[in-house]
């Protein structure tokens, strides 16, 4: 018995794939009044009309229809427990991040984790998001968690050798176990093949020492051989900082991505998270490295994320810049919301402001950066598309919606204005996992209540792990006091 057919009939606007375009590349292209079927997690037609029997005909006339977005760096373990409380903090004395001194101390308990995870899974499918890279340190329910939400899950269970911690403010300190990070090396390799091998056939493993500067070189180097062992991505957190660089060039006298290219790491199939501070970054003042260069032959890739950047001050120089050298670039959303249209905006509007230039950064970048670019960093040309054969993983957005509206070109229109606002329908691997606007797999309000729960769990506890024993409101003042 063949699969039931779901046809979107007539779509107003239809993001498509043309194989043909671009000398043969490929490219996408915009299709008007044409219909998108699909069956068993696949896709039939995109475009023209569909002549056969359909199970579950919608009504597209009102809808742009797109490839669902592939984000490739994510926590929703941890970030949406920070909303109100990082949106303007960082450490003066730490070049501004707030990685070191505030982010350890304000993290969710075992209640709050699951309440953090449904919120932070919730977001990017209400966003448009259909596959997701989980960078998170494991926890009992997360596989549970991610199967349950029905996104396309890359599981990548963090691991280090050392963790940071500030005694002063402005002196950042590693307490290093090797053994400790050998074992949960290996434990986190178990769940990257058990990720492989999970039923839902919509997950995958991807094998993620967490930082630069909290791993040693066996770890890093280990944990590259295992992930080519496995045929799968390799991702580590590196140039993210300007604490994390001077870090490295005190330690090894090269920079973090000079070091990486030392350890034979810096290659294909691997991910570097953020590589803002290159050697050329005016903030680092380390003129002899060729880190641009490097990276630009090395068939490495880049997760940009840029709004918790932002909001310190901080951005890439600049994603046109690194895709115009042919540096793979892929968009993640580190930080609350977890929101991967305002990530797309996000990096058009900070590329243009760091070149001065509104032709440095284009829409259709972007949002290739989004979709094909973010699948074929992980090895996939069966995402990220409408083309028949690929999975059925799209969204439907109102262009009927005011913040849409006038629809000239859609996806500036859902990129500048609309966002989430106008995703009215979502499905993976051709299950519905938004209708409406709701989020099927959590009860968002419950979440949200049960994560602020949390919040305040969280800020009882701040004075006693603040290495200045300050309370929550001094760290992170009030936008006006409580009267």
């Amino acid at each position: 018995m063949s699969d039931p057919v779901t046809v979107i009939r007539n779509a107003a606007w239809i993001v498509a794939w043309d194989p043909d375009a671009g000398d043969g590349a490929g490219g996408h292209r915009y299709l008007q009044g044409g219909d998108v079927a699909f069956a068993g997690g696949e896709i039939l037609q995109v475009g023209g009309r569909y002549e056969g029997d359909a199970a579950v005909e919608i009504d597209g006339r009102d809808r742009l229809v797109s490839p669902g977005l592939v984000n490739i760096h994510s926590h929703p373990l941890s970030e949406p427990m920070n909303k109100g409380f990082l949106d303007e903090l960082g450490s003066p004395r730490l070049y501004n991040s707030s990685l070191y001194e505030f982010m350890p101390l304000f993290r969710p308990d075992d209640e709050g984790r699951t309440a953090c995870t449904e919120v932070g899974l919730s977001e990017l499918l209400l966003s448009g998001c259909t596959t997701l890279v989980d960078l998170s340190i494991p926890y009992p329910n997360w596989f549970d968690l991610l199967d349950r939400s029905g996104i396309r899950a890359v599981a990548a269970p963090m691991y280090r050798s050392a963790r940071w911690f500030t005694k002063t403010g402005h002196v950042v300190e590693y307490e290093w176990d090797e053994a400790a990070g050998q074992a949960a090396m290996d434990a986190a390799l178990k769940l990257v093949d058990a990720a492989n091998a999970h039923p839902s056939g919509r997950m995958s493993g991807m094998v993620a020492p967490a930082q630069i500067d909290t791993c040693t070189a066996d770890l890093i180097a280990d944990s590259y051989a295992a992930a080519q062992e496995r045929r799968v991505q390799f991702q580590i957190h590196a140039a993210q900082s300007v604490v994390e660089f001077h870090e490295l060039t005190r330690r090894h006298g090269k920079t973090p991505i000079e070091w990486l290219d030392s350890l034979g790491v810096l290659k294909c199939g691997a991910i570097i998270g953020h590589g803002i501070f290159l050697n050329d970054h005016h903030w680092v003042h380390w003129p002899q490295a060729q880190d641009f260069d490097r990276l630009r032959s090395s068939g490495a890739a880049v997760a940009h994320c840029p709004t918790v950047f932002q909001r310190r001050g901080i951005a890439m120089r600049t994603v046109g810049r690194y895709l115009r050298a042919g540096i793979p670039v892929g968009i993640g959303t580190d930080t609350y919301p977890h929101n991967m249209l305002e990530e797309l905006r996000n990096a058009l509007i900070n590329s243009r402001l760091l070149s001065g230039d509104p032709y440095d950064l284009r829409t259709s970048d972007i949002f290739d950066a989004a979709t094909t670019g973010g699948a074929a960093i992980l090895g996939r040309s069966d995402i990220g598309r409408l083309a028949p054969g690929a999975k059925a993983d799209l969204f439907l957005a109102d262009v009927t919606h005011p913040a849409m509206r006038p629809v000239r070109d859609p996806l500036r229109s859902l990129i500048y204005v609309a966002a989430e606002r106008a995703v009215r329908d979502v499905f993976v691997d051709g299950r519905q996992v938004v209708r409406d606007g709701t989020c099927l797999a959590f009860d968002l309000a419950d979440a949200t209540a049960r994560l602020e729960d949390a919040q305040r769990r969280a800020e009882s506890a701040f004075k006693q792990l603040d290495f200045a024993g300050r309370h929550h409101t001094e760290a992170s003042p009030l936008t006006f006091p409580v009267a």
